[in-house]
């Protein structure tokens, strides 16, 4: 596993993916960051800074919509398309420890992206006192989120050849989830709807971004990402016999 992390962190290098991901986010954060950490006074016109990070946070949930499936698409659908998952196959290593090497390379790209939030935490803190608990609690359902977004992509781009295919999946698949909650609030069966609240990916990330810590929350994202991993490792592993 080792070896193929390794492989996936360099390759992400050595072609644009990583840059582009995060160029994108550090731009994508940074815009937003200005914008909800500055506010202008209606009385004097002068500008204020404030500690609630909160917001930029919350949309930064619809960037990772949009980034996360870019950062994704090759990580199985490349090897596909170059036929070099035969080599992969039949290496001497296990289908999960293959899933899972790719997988933690993604999510430290990703994180490497989140970070920059916390860079941002630093500077505002110069300006007005930060809520430290609460930006932790911010950065820790980033994190959370995106290792489940990345997950669910990484099963879509093991369903098919096609980068771009994969990237467009990915988005529809994190679209659908974003959507459960405004779908729940339609339904007029509750039994039906409590449910759906309940695998709402959007509620139960609001909850961090209050800075509210529920380990009920983090089981959730956790157990998105075990299932999904292995739902891709079930993939790959009827192509091998197939």
């Amino acid at each position: 596993m080792k070896a193929i992390f390794k492989r996936e962190l360099n390759s992400y290098f050595t072609s644009l993916i990583g840059y582009i991901f995060l160029t994108a986010f550090y731009a994508a954060s940074g815009v937003l960051f200005g914008i909800t950490a500055v506010s202008t006074s209606s009385l004097d016109g002068l500008l204020y800074m404030t500690s609630d990070m909160s917001t930029m946070f919350t949309l930064l949930f619809y960037v990772l919509m949009v980034l996360i499936p870019i950062l994704t698409m090759r990580t199985i659908s490349e090897d596909m398309k170059n036929k070099t998952d035969q080599c992969l196959l039949t290496a001497p290593i296990s289908l999960s420890s293959l899933v899972v090497g790719k997988y933690l390379a993604a999510l430290v790209v990703y994180a490497m992206g989140v970070a920059i939030t916390f860079v941002y935490a630093i500077v505002l803190n110069f300006f007005v006192e930060v809520q430290w608990l609460e930006v932790m609690g911010n950065i820790v359902g980033l994190l959370l989120i995106g290792a489940a977004f990345i997950a669910i992509c990484m099963f879509v781009s093991s369903l098919t050849e096609n980068q771009v295919i994969a990237a467009v999946g990915g988005f529809a698949a994190i679209l659908c989830m974003y959507l459960i909650s405004s779908i729940a609030s339609l339904i007029n069966v509750n039994w039906i709807a409590n449910i759906l609240y309940e695998l709402s990916v959007v509620t139960r990330y609001t909850y961090f971004t209050y800075g509210i810590f529920d380990f009920s929350n983090v089981l959730f994202f956790a157990s998105m990402v075990v299932v999904f991993l292995f739902l891709t490792v079930r993939v790959i592993e009827r192509r091998r016999w197939s």
